[in-house]
């Protein structure tokens, strides 16, 4: 077969097998990444049928993907935003990284991995997938919740530690001196500085220079802009992801909106294509060796992550409940574990099996614990003569009594980072 035919034979298949994949995903309330991993396993080297034709494409894609997704993350908070959220939630952020990182960093050195793959392996177990997240408070109708704002500061925080993090173990993969390590940290805080200066102080005007009543221009001017940081980035050793983080961060206001509308599509194809790709660069042959400790890991961090989002809540006057609500919800990973996990594989092999079985772990457990934790809390709480705190009573997706107003992050949740569609009959502002 041509090359060219055998390429497009394999894309559509590919393209087409995604789309399907969501699709039952959406059906049965799952969220697709999981599946979209496994779809890579299968086809992939030591899979049932090899992709070689369209591997280069797919690699190419799945660096779009990434980029995508960083800037469609950027685009959902403002500057001002991500300051009040630093100002405020910072101690939980610390908490969230000590608690959360320290496992994973243990397990890579117990392992014998060294400690470049400790700090990535640190990162895996780190931050948590804001796309499952956002599609499960959206299905259990808790997006007025008294403890939403703060799962909402921790993943903010994450996000923003994102842009510190994936520049240091950038520079760290590729072998660099403390000198150049410290270098691409020092440009990287300089950048974030920078546009987050230039986004509360001229920001209008930065995207008064991107606006376009034309919604092609607007998203090839925006498309194109967001590629080219990305690239001048990557030259700089700060991180493609970081560059179009930032980017999404300085555009605002109508602009943000148009072009968040424009590439949500784009986010979701090429981001579904980075699944598949980190899929089919891991061997599945090499997964069940790692089984137990992906799960052991899996374990930990997931109560690991309860107690973050417990004290988070606990710290913003949440009641009992909402604190074992807040704990279970910040429980999945997804996303950001992967991308972590596709950076470091060059580097350090080993970490791609790992990942990928705890990813496909948490992403289903965490739906799980977002739904039950509280619950049984409760029920040891009354076990024990506790009665489960001083909260009135409210079903498993019920809301606390008296919903708090929704933060500009909030209303626009269900699009964040999340690939899966919103169930009939949801809808956001």
């Amino acid at each position: 077969m041509h090359d060219t035919t055998a390429l497009l034979v394999e894309l559509g298949a590919v393209i087409l097998g995604l789309g399907l994949v969501g699709r039952f995903a959406g059906r049965i309330g799952l969220s697709p990444i999981p599946l979209y991993l496994l779809a890579g396993l299968a086809f992939g080297h030591g899979g049932l049928i090899p992709l070689d034709a369209s591997e280069e494409f797919t690699m190419v894609g799945a660096e779009i993907g990434v980029i995508l997704l960083l800037l469609l993350l950027g685009l959902e908070y403002s500057a001002s935003e991500l300051v009040t959220s630093l100002k405020t939630q910072y101690p939980s952020g610390a908490v969230d990284f000590v608690l959360n990182a320290t496992p994973g960093a243990v397990a890579a050195l117990i392992l014998g991995w060294g400690p470049v793959s400790a700090v990535a392996l640190a990162g895996v177990t780190w931050i948590s997938s804001s796309g499952v997240i956002a599609k499960v408070m959206t299905d259990l109708g808790r997006l007025g919740n008294r403890e939403t704002p703060v799962i909402l500061g921790v993943l903010v925080m994450e996000d923003l530690a994102m842009a510190i993090y994936l520049p240091l173990l950038t520079a760290m993969l590729a072998g660099v001196s403390l000198a150049g390590g410290s270098l691409a940290l020092v440009i990287a805080l300089g950048a974030v500085g920078l546009v987050l200066y230039l986004a509360l102080r001229h920001g209008r005007l930065i995207s008064r220079a991107v606006s376009s009543d034309n919604p092609e221009m607007l998203l090839l001017v925006v498309l194109g802009l967001t590629v080219l940081v990305a690239g001048v980035a990557q030259q700089l050793q700060v991180s493609a992801a970081v560059g179009a983080f930032l980017v999404g961060i300085a555009l605002s206001g109508e602009v943000a909106e148009g072009a968040r509308k424009l590439l949500t599509p784009l986010r979701d194809l090429f981001a579904a294509v980075f699944f598949v790709f980190f899929g089919l660069s891991t061997n599945p042959a090499d997964i069940p060796p790692v089984l137990l400790p992906a799960a052991l890991l899996a374990i930990i961090t997931t109560f690991t992550k309860i107690g973050t989002g417990y004290y988070a809540a606990r710290r913003a006057g949440v009641g009992p409940r909402g604190r074992w609500r807040a704990g279970g919800t910040l429980v999945a990973r997804g996303e950001f574990s992967i991308v972590i996990a596709g950076l470091a594989v060059a580097t350090e092999p080993r970490i791609g099996p790992i990942a990928t079985a705890y990813v496909l772990i948490l992403v289903i457990v965490g739906p799980l614990t977002a739904r039950w934790t509280q619950p049984i809390a409760a029920k040891i709480e009354a076990r024990r003569g506790g009665g489960g705190g001083g909260d009135k009573a409210v079903g498993v997706s019920g809301a606390e009594a008296e919903p708090v107003a929704k933060s500009a992050p909030e209303r626009r949740l269900g699009s964040h980072d999340d690939l899966t569609p919103e169930p009939a009959g949801e809808k956001h502002e």
